[in-house]
This record gives structure tokens, sequence and C-alpha cells, in this order.
């Protein structure tokens, strides 16, 4: 600003990105969207998870649209240090993967998990919705309690339903603690059988009519033979506290 002269408004983006940002229209329109990025950055900065497209469109202007308001705020913050990125549909900052060794000495270090629990979450991560004999049926052995409880305290897998088959078996799926730690942006992210094989996790002479179960589009969607979690199966597999009747 000189001295006695109107003041410049300095949009969002540094100078050396506002050449390429790709935003359309004029001077007021990038100013707008401007605006609602820094917006949307102060509100997934100041959450501790990350801020659904539903959240964030409650609190910013109307009209505008949120996957685009994110995905040019993704773009400059891709070289920084810190990463926005997109988990199913949320948003929240990230360490760039190259500088995570920095903080590693600060990192909890965590447990391992059994071949038996890896085995067990890959199968709930490509085969849901997904029952605990079909767990069994596919690794050809008994799926303990025990490792199942392991993965649902991780809380990667979570109990969607039950089967609408006789016992009502519940049924297993991924969540987004799963896609966080896994950086997948959604479920369909998983590695294919090419990649698998690539990485030395699938055996390169597998049968010819060997295929890869596909992940379901929207995983927080239920099944048609899938029946919703009501209150009383919660308390019957004691994830919610009994009620005592006055």
């Amino acid at each position: 600003m000189t001295e006695g002269g109107p003041a410049t408004i300095v949009p969002f983006m540094d100078e050396d990105e506002g050449d390429d940002a790709g935003i359309a229209g004029n001077p007021a329109e990038r100013l707008h969207l401007s605006e609602a990025m820094r917006m949307a950055e102060a509100l997934v900065f100041a959450s501790a998870e990350p801020v659904t497209e539903k959240a964030l469109a409650a609190r910013l202007p109307e009209g505008l649209d949120v996957r685009q308001v994110m995905a040019e705020l993704q773009r400059v913050y891709e070289k920084r240090g810190v990463n926005l990125v997109r988990v199913a549909d949320a948003w929240a900052f990230r360490t760039a993967g190259d500088l995570a060794f920095l903080l590693s000495r600060d990192a909890v270090q965590q447990k391992k998990l059994s071949r038996a629990a890896l085995e067990v979450l890959a199968i709930i991560a490509y085969h849901q919705p997904v029952t605990r004999a079909e767990m069994e049926d596919i690794r050809g052995v008994e799926t303990s309690k025990g490792t199942l409880d392991l993965l649902l305290e991780t809380g990667w897998v979570r109990m969607r339903g039950r089967r609408r088959v006789p016992g009502r078996p519940v049924t297993y799926g991924t969540t987004e603690s799963f896609l966080d730690h896994f950086g997948l942006a959604e479920i369909r992210d998983l590695p294919g059988m090419e990649e698998l094989k690539g990485a030395g996790l699938l055996s390169p002479r597998m049968p010819s009519n060997f295929s890869m179960p596909q992940p379901p589009a929207d995983p927080d969607e239920l099944a048609e033979d899938e029946d919703p979690l009501t209150d009383i199966d919660l308390e019957e597999l004691g994830l919610l506290t009994p009620r005592v009747e006055e």
C-alpha cells in the first residue's frame, strides 16, 4: 500500500501460484474463491478429525462448489511441508510423506499386527461386507474372536450390520481411519492384482481363473442382504450399555 493511496487486496495464493491456478472468472470471483479457501483451511486445520465435505458446505458461503474449493487448496499445499489429503468424503492435513522421518522420534511405537490379523484385515477390505464364517471359508482356518477384537480396537474395522440369513451373523467392513492410515482416498484405491504381484504379495503363478474381488463403491451403504445394527443388536454385542427400565 502506497502512502495516501488505496489498499491492495492480495489473494490467498502465493504469487507464483496464481498464474496457473486454473481459476476461471473475473478478479471478484477469484477473490471470492480465495476467501472460501481461507475459511476451509481454517476449518480443516482446527479439526482433530478429517472434515467432511458436507460439514464444510454447511460452514462455507452458499453456492460454492466445495470440491473445487478443496481441489484448489490441495494444489496450494501439494509442495509444502503439510499436504491436504482427501479421506473418503472428508479432508485433513497430513505431514508430507517425504518429511515423515523428521517426526519419527516422536512417533508412537505401534505393535505390529500378526500374520493372521493382516490376512483377516485384507479379507475384510476386499470382501466387505463379510461375516466371520465367510472369512474362515476364504482363509481355510478358524478366525479367533481375539483377532477380530484387535482389529476393532485399531479403529480400522467396524461392525456394519447383520446378514439377512438364519442366525443373522454380523458383517464387518473398514472405516475412514483405515483409509487415512493407508493413504487411500477411497476403498476402490486398494491395490489391484498386478500391483500386488509387483509387490511380491501374490504368486506370479496364480490360477488362470483367479480374479480379485471388487470392493464396494460406497462401503458405508448397506448391501441388499444386510440389516442395520439396532440398539438391541448393540446391547447383545456388548457395544451399548443395557437400558434399565424404571
